[in-house]
């Protein structure tokens, strides 16, 4: 039996497919363990996990959820400066009691979760990193040199400061490890297939998740097409401003489309009546009783709608969303609206196409087959076990 140790950012998105992958490697009689912020992490562990828990109150400690406010570069130097930098300095100390206490023999750290990676490069350990969207392969930032080159000094920098002696040679990049890169995706949706033999794309890994005990599922119409709304975490006026164009759209179509829409912060009281609201979704289970997807072209929920075979129709807002929005528009299966400007009448047309249009069903179809073919969970377990 051999030791994972698993390093995660306060993030659902990201935690979601380590969990899969983690599950996979106890079903193989390896022992795993965590480092990551008690919420969430906790609520999505299995019972009697082993769990390091960072603690909020110490230096530099970073929120799960940051503001949407902020687009483009702005955005990107507020997610590596105010959220990933400090993040990684927050976390290094606790990577560090928990591979002297676990002693791993892999140690896996997600893309956002920097200190896993530092530390590991730091002790000489065997690490793979966990990317939890695959837009880091294909992100247009690679053509920019001055922000790749300004985002590479940070994290030399990091390195530097971490007491990694060659930080600067060609090593200095923490989100990829020269041991393994795991991707949650395929070929067929990042849109290239020209990858170092220790990348392996394995396509999503999804767990169950918890029930959700009072969804209303007498409410699903068997008579209407059904689109499932969600913005992941996305809170604020934003989201409020979104969700709310998204009624005006369930009005405009209400005699054909029943919209199931997860509205945590209860925008949308009193909704008409193409609209099915609830403060939480069953996702996973919905997915197999909807026709469609209209979301913010988050990774985990566009890889989870793809595995169900279903079209989408996506509205990124910020950091890997637009990339993510462009891969799965180009492979076919989806049709792309603008978050911040987007009208109820292009959304209604939009919905409209992605339901009639059978080349969208069948695109998303096709990813859903790579997927399969790639193993998820299972597949990424076994790469893991080649490190052994």
């Amino acid at each position: 039996m051999s030791r994972f140790l698993f390093v995660m950012p306060p993030f659902v998105g990201h935690i979601n497919p380590a969990v899969a992958v983690a599950r996979a490697l106890g079903q193989r009689d390896h022992e795993t363990a965590w480092v990551g912020f008690p919420d969430p992490l906790r609520g999505m562990l299995p019972p009697g996990a082993t769990l390091f828990p960072v603690q909020r109150s110490e230096p530099h400690a970073v929120p799960p959820q940051r503001p949407g406010t902020q687009r483009g570069f702005a955005a990107l130097r507020s997610l590596w400066q105010d959220a990933l930098i400090p993040l990684a300095e927050t976390m290094v100390p606790t990577v560090e009691e928990a591979v002297e206490r676990f002693r791993p023999t892999v140690l896996v750290a997600d893309q956002q979760a920097l200190a896993g990676a530092v530390v590991g490069r730091r002790r000489g350990l065997t690490w793979a990193t966990s990317a939890s969207s695959s837009a880091e392969l294909t992100n247009s930032v690679h053509q920019l040199p001055r922000v790749d080159g300004w985002i590479r000094g940070l994290l030399t920098e990091l390195q530097q400061r971490g007491g990694i002696a060659d930080a600067d040679t060609h090593r200095s990049d923490l989100r990829f490890s020269e041991h393994l890169t795991l991707v949650y995706s395929v070929p067929e949706l990042v849109g290239r297939g020209d990858f170092p033999p220790h990348y392996a794309l394995v396509g999503p890994a999804i767990t169950p998740r918890p029930p959700v005990s009072d969804f209303p599922w007498h409410r699903l119409d068997a008579h209407r097409s059904r689109v499932l709304v969600s913005l992941g975490t996305l809170s604020g006026s934003a989201g409020t401003r979104f969700l709310r164009t998204i009624a005006r759209v369930s009005e405009l179509l209400a005699e054909r489309v029943q919209f199931i829409v997860a509205d945590p912060a209860g925008a949308l009281p009193g909704p008409p009546r193409g609209l099915l609201t609830a403060p939480f979704l069953p996702q996973l289970e919905l997915l197999e009783r909807v026709d469609a997807v209209l979301c913010h072209a988050g990774h985990n929920t566009v890889c989870e709608t793809l595995a169900a075979g279903l079209p989408l129709v996506v509205a990124p807002i910020r950091d890997d969303q637009p990339v993510v929005a462009e891969q799965v528009v180009a492979a076919g299966a989806a049709l792309r609206v603008p978050f911040a400007r987007a009208t109820p009448d292009a959304v209604a047309t939009a919905v409209s196409a992605v339901l009639d249009d059978p080349s969208f069903r069948q695109a998303a179809s096709g990813i859903q087959q790579a997927f399969h073919s790639a193993g998820g969970a299972s597949a990424a377990a076994q790469h893991l076990e080649r490190l052994l």
